[in-house]
């Protein structure tokens, strides 16, 4: 009999402890894309020095000069920060069946940056008119400006992802429980598309002229959002 009696309290005990089933929650996948516009903060610019010469040696002689001077004259002016690009030497073609003259041409491109942009402008045409022609030129973000706007296209989509969720649960009569999970897509800002110019002579180039436009950052979110009952 007492053993009988002990099962039974036994058995009694374990009832409490079951546990109720969870309510099942409802999956609404959304995804909600934020834009903002950004003034582009720094100016670029990309020159080229070129040769062409009987020999490779003179070719590059006569780049290496060009270069030397441009690097001079931009590291004297503040606030422009420059470095070199590529280097190429190469033998060109004859020009015609009969012209069989040794060619040789040769390259670099000098890079330029600047916040400031009214200095950077004014080295630019100079270094044009000493013989340097500019490749490209314009406006662009800084990484620290890129990042920065990222990250607020990034809140501005994660916030509209939370109403977009709140709003469209009330419209089923749910309620938000919580983000399964969220994925983040935050593009690199385009670059400005720069202004293309062609070689000058040198008493031909004017001083270059830009105009900053802003530029769009945008910033994508995902997610799995649970949605319960409402209580």
């Amino acid at each position: 009999m007492r053993r009988s009696m002990m099962t039974g309290l036994l058995l009694f005990s374990l009832v409490p402890g079951a546990q109720a089933q969870p309510t099942p929650l409802t999956v609404l996948k959304l995804a909600e894309t934020a834009t903002v516009m950004v003034r582009p903060d720094e100016l670029a610019a990309s020159l080229r020095a070129e040769a062409i010469a009987g020999t490779a040696a003179e070719a590059q002689a006569r780049v290496n000069a060009s270069i030397a001077d441009g690097l001079a004259r931009s590291k004297a002016v503040t606030g422009v920060e420059v470095s070199t690009g590529g280097y190429s030497v190469y033998r060109l073609g004859p020009n015609s069946s009969t012209d069989k003259t040794e060619r040789w041409q040769a390259g670099q491109s000098l890079e330029l940056k600047s916040k400031d942009g009214g200095p950077l402008l004014k080295l630019v045409g100079d270094l044009q008119k000493s013989g340097l022609a500019v490749q490209s030129l314009g406006w662009r973000l800084s990484p620290d400006a890129a990042r920065k706007a990222r990250s607020e296209a990034t809140r501005q989509a994660l916030a509209g992802l939370r109403g977009r969720a709140d709003e469209a649960a009330g419209q089923i009569g749910l309620a938000f429980d919580r983000f399964q999970e969220v994925r983040i897509d935050s593009q690199r800002p385009s670059p400005v598309a720069p202004r293309m110019m062609s070689a000058m002579a040198k008493s031909e180039a004017p001083s270059p002229s830009t105009e900053a436009e802003d530029v769009l950052v945008s910033a994508t979110a995902e997610s799995d959002v649970l949605l319960k009952p409402k209580d």
